[in-house]
Order: structure tokens, then C-alpha cells, then sequence
């Protein structure tokens, strides 16, 4: 019985919103920025092979991709610091919130840092001053830092708008590669289309992917259903697609820690702290 209680306190402190966004997050920056990549080399490799025969139409856009690419190595480090530092924000302020409404009994560790969330006693006593454990001074420190839920909201806030810029521009190579997909197969049943099969192209240029003065900067007809045929492009969409998932992913998990953390700081100002907004 002992043991079923130890661990069910356990899973009462357990910030579970804060913990499913953490899993949400990492899966989501791991899709991202491991598919983005793949899928950027890939479509380097598609231009340089049928769309520009001219090293320098081309050239500004391996730059471009090179560019995306060192921003998916920062946003990979960056993610998993602060999906790590926003679960044990979550931690910590969960166990404060716990210990207010009485369901949830703190370790030393949880006292300490309740202390200093919520303002509690800061070791003065009946007996006059008494001299905090060594542990609890750590998590006091530790409080300190991470017990501001309110601090949190706002930094996740602008990465969250920063983030929808992304998740925006991650929609674009799959809207253009759609658009290949969809030309390819109105030339594979030219019986639903009206158009004749060498007017329907795909136009790198149009996108804005190649200058208008690039050769050929299109493909037409039957090369460009041999092209949607080949394992590079079907793989480049796929990965394009999976990239767009993760990206909506981590836009979901960053909503939900701003719901959390939310939560757990109207909790801490309202009723820890009993003060008013």
C-alpha cells in the first residue's frame, strides 16, 4: 500500500500537459528538421538535374537552401533546451500548484521551491531562525529561475508567433510540389484534361525558385512525368510533407505549454501569492 501511495502522489505531481507537449515538441522539431533537410538537398538535386543546365542561374539558391539548412541545426538545439527547460518549469510549478490546493505532499525539494514560488516561510519558525537543509537552499535557487511561469508565457508567446512564420513557409515547397503532382497527373490521363499534354509544365521560375532568365527553367509533357516517376521527386514531396506534420506538431506543442504555463501562473498569483492582476 505504501509503494501504490508513493506512486500515485508521483502521478498526481506530474505535470502531464507539460509532459505530452515535451514528447509533442521533440517529435515534431525531430520531423522538421531531420525531413527539411533531406528534403532541401533533395530538391537541389532535382534543379541542378533537369531545371538550369547553368551553374549560376542556380547558384543564389543553393545559397538560400545551405542558409535553411544551418537554421535547422540552430532550431534543433535550440528546441530541445527549451522543450527541457519548459518541462521542468512545468515540474516545479506543478508541484507549487499541487501543494496550494492540498492534493500533492512536496519533498524537501518541492518545500523549497514552494517557498519561493509562492512566497511562503522562508525558514523563521516558532523557535526563531532555523537553518534550511542544504537541498532546499538548491531548490530555493532553483525556483528562483524557473518558478516564473509568467516569464515562460511570454517567451513561448513570441516563439509561438515566430513559429506560425514557419509552419507558413514549411506549406510552401509542399503547395509547389502539389502543384507538380497534380500537372504530372493530368498528363498520365490526358483524357481529363482538355489542355494539350506539351502545354502542361512545371515552371521552377514562376515560383520564384530560378531567375526568369534560367534554361530551360521548365519541363513539359512526358519529361515531366518521367521526372514525378523517379524516386528523387517522389521522395523529396514525401519529405517535404513530413516536414510540414512536424512543424505543425511543435506549433501545437508550443500552444499547449502556453496553456499550462498559463494555468499554473494564474494559480500562483491568485491564490499563492494572494495578490490581483
Amino acid at each position: 500500500v505504501g509503494l501504490l501511495e508513493c506512486c500515485a502522489r508521483c502521478l498526481i505531481g506530474a505535470p502531464f500537459a507539460s509532459l505530452v507537449a515535451t514528447g509533442l515538441c521533440f517529435f515534431g522539431v525531430a520531423l522538421f528538421c531531420g525531413c527539411g533537410h533531406e528534403a532541401l538537398t533533395g530538391t537541389e538535386q532535382l534543379i541542378e538535374t533537369y531545371f538550369s543546365k547553368n551553374f549560376q542561374d542556380y547558384e543564389y539558391l543553393i545559397d538560400v537552401i545551405h542558409a535553411f539548412q544551418y537554421f535547422i541545426y540552430g532550431t534543433a538545439s535550440f528546441f530541445f533546451l527549451y522543450g527541457a527547460l519548459l518541462l521542468a518549469e512545468g515540474f516545479y510549478t506543478t508541484g507549487a500548484v499541487r501543494q496550494i490546493f492540498g492534493d500533492y505532499r512536496t519533498t524537501i525539494c518541492g518545500k523549497g521551491l514552494s517557498a519561493t514560488v509562492t512566497g511562503g516561510p522562508k525558514g523563521r519558525g516558532a523557535r526563531g531562525p532555523q537553518r534550511a537543509h542544504s537541498w532546499q537552499r538548491v531548490c530555493q535557487c532553483l525556483g528562483k529561475w524557473l518558478g516564473h511561469p509568467d516569464k515562460f508565457v511570454g517567451i513561448t508567446y513570441v516563439l509561438t508567433i515566430i513559429w506560425l512564420l514557419v509552419f507558413a513557409c514549411s506549406a510552401v515547397p509542399v503547395y509547389i510540389y502539389f502543384n507538380t503532382w497534380t500537372t504530372c497527373q493530368s498528363i498520365a490521363n490526358p483524357t481529363k484534361t482538355t489542355a494539350s499534354i506539351g502545354t502542361l509544365c512545371a515552371d521552377a521560375r514562376m515560383y520564384g525558385v530560378l531567375p526568369w532568365n534560367a534554361f530551360p527553367g521548365k519541363v513539359c509533357g512526358s519529361n515531366l512525368l518521367s521526372i514525378c516517376k523517379t524516386s528523387e521527386f517522389q521522395m523529396t514531396f514525401h519529405l517535404f510533407i513530413a516536414a510540414f506534420v512536424g512543424a505543425a506538431a511543435t506549433l501545437v506543442s508550443l500552444l499547449t505549454f502556453i496553456i499550462a504555463a498559463t494555468y499554473n501562473f494564474a494559480v500562483l498569483k491568485l491564490m499563492g501569492r494572494g495578490t490581483k492582476f
